[in-house]
């Protein structure tokens, strides 16, 4: 099966209501790697490596999220699949892996 990697920035309410959290769980029940991370400007930035069938359900999940969430926006990117992750994290937010999630690399 073919691997993808998807960058995906996610608007609403979507800070403070546990959405990193529900996803780090649901990126690792489906056996998807990466990491999600809060911007300033109130949004969810996240890119999500694996199988294709897999990023593709959690994708789709970053459309509803937690049950606290109100999602309104969600774009999804796709990029060169790198390999790079072991696992799925929540990060801190810093500048240059905001810049490179944005520009898709």
């Amino acid at each position: 099966m073919a691997h993808v990697r998807k960058h995906v920035l996610i608007e609403g309410i979507v800070q403070g209501v546990s959405f990193r959290k529900a996803m780090k769980r649901v990126a690792a029940e489906s056996g998807v790697t990466g990491w999600v991370k809060n911007l300033p400007n109130g949004s969810v930035v996240a890119v999500f490596e694996g199988e294709e069938a897999p990023v593709r359900e959690v994708s789709s999940w970053c459309f509803i999220g937690p049950v606290r969430a109100d999602v309104t926006k969600v774009l999804i990117l796709s990029g060169q699949y790198s390999g790079e992750f072991r696992g799925f994290s929540i990060e801190d937010i810093d500048s240059d892996s905001i810049l490179q999630a944005c520009a898709g690399s």
